[in-house]
């Protein structure tokens, strides 16, 4: 038998890295919620807006009240700075365990540095999003100094379907947050569930994962070959049910 098929990979439990669920979908939330291996859970406006939600507030409040003890992160949607900085505020008054997602810059690329400094001077629990490089890693990291637990979060996923390997990317940014022990480097936008050992590989603290990610959990150590053969009897049942023939 050859080694590098048959070896299997860490159980999850036996990992470092957090695994946050990365969704709106508040049944599939709850049901997550009872799974211990989800230490956390983020959305964004386009994911809520996927699953049809309507009510931002009384969403959010629904997910606080079913999730209170673990680390929630709800985004701000506004454009210009002063509104972002009045969302935030009001996202940050809904519960101890909400961090609030900022963007690391707007839509017209001014960077949104100054006021997550501001937010992290008073307290705020910051989660700051749609970062891809190292510059802006070390800007957000230097901004959030002074602040309450933060995390960073670095899209990995996107800046791999630019054909550039996340890998380096993610070691480094992981040694540049070290100085701040409360500031936490997120790998996010995972495109596979691979992607958690490798989050684990570069030290990073979190991982993200969208709910359909989560689901092929279950599949993790599986047998490979037994993988196979259930593979090839999906195409001969599908190939039969379409009634194909030559």
């Amino acid at each position: 038998m050859n080694g590098i098929d048959s070896d299997s990979p860490r159980e999850l439990s036996e990992l470092k890295v957090k695994i946050f669920a990365d969704g709106a979908d508040l049944a599939s939330m709850l049901s997550l919620y009872r799974n211990p291996l989800i230490k956390g859970f983020t959305t964004n406006p386009t994911l809520m807006r996927k699953c049809g939600i309507a009510d931002y507030r009384g969403f959010a409040q629904e997910v606080v009240d079913a999730i209170p003890d673990r680390p929630v992160s709800f985004e701000v949607f506004a454009d210009e700075f002063d509104e972002m900085r009045r969302q935030a505020e009001e996202i940050a008054a809904w519960g101890a365990n909400v961090y609030v997602k900022i963007p690391i810059t707007n839509t017209r690329r001014e960077t949104a540095v100054p006021l997550i400094r501001q937010l992290a001077d008073e307290g705020v629990k910051l989660n700051i999003t749609a970062m891809m490089t190292l510059r802006q890693v070390e800007d957000v990291c230097e901004a959030v100094m002074n602040g309450p637990s933060s995390y960073v979060s670095v899209f990995a996923g996107r800046v791999a379907d630019t054909g550039r390997d996340p890998l380096p990317i993610m070691a480094e940014a992981v040694r540049i947050a070290r100085p701040n022990p409360r500031a936490e480097i997120i790998w996010a936008s995972p495109r596979e569930l691979l992607n958690i050992y490798h989050a684990e590989q570069v030290g990073c603290q979190i991982i993200t994962v969208t709910h359909d990610i989560l689901k092929k959990m279950a599949l993790i150590g599986k047998d490979l070959d037994d993988y196979s053969l259930e593979t090839v009897t999906m195409f001969h049942r599908d190939g039969q049910s379409a009634g194909y023939s030559l």
